[in-house]
């Protein structure tokens, strides 16, 4: 009785783990989070202070508390794009248009 449950609880981890393999490299593929992109930022801020090993952990620290979510470079053109419809006076159903040839360039 106990090799067959052995025999089961093996059998079990293998085939469960090929899925769990392809959930991690799915994950990896779809690139890093905002927090990884944000902690990645903090760390390149570190590096370029210059300061001891000794005190990353504080900074890293203070810096993931106060440093916003940097926007995408799409977020960036969209904004950018929306104020320079408003700036043109022209009316709301323009917008649509407007977007796209913007966002184009």
């Amino acid at each position: 009785m106990n090799k067959l449950l052995t025999a089961l609880s093996l059998a079990f981890a293998v085939l469960a783990l090929p899925a769990h393999a392809a959930d991690a490299a799915s994950a990896a593929a779809s690139g890093p989070t905002k927090q990884q992109s944000k902690m990645a930022t903090c760390s390149a801020d570190f590096k370029a202070t210059g300061k001891a090993g000794s005190e990353r952990q504080a900074f890293m620290s203070e810096c993931l508390k106060n440093k916003p979510v940097a926007a995408t470079k799409q977020q960036g053109k969209m904004a950018t794009c929306s104020a320079d419809f408003k700036a043109t006076g022209k009316p709301g159903t323009e917008r649509q248009a407007f977007m796209k040839e913007c966002l184009s360039k």
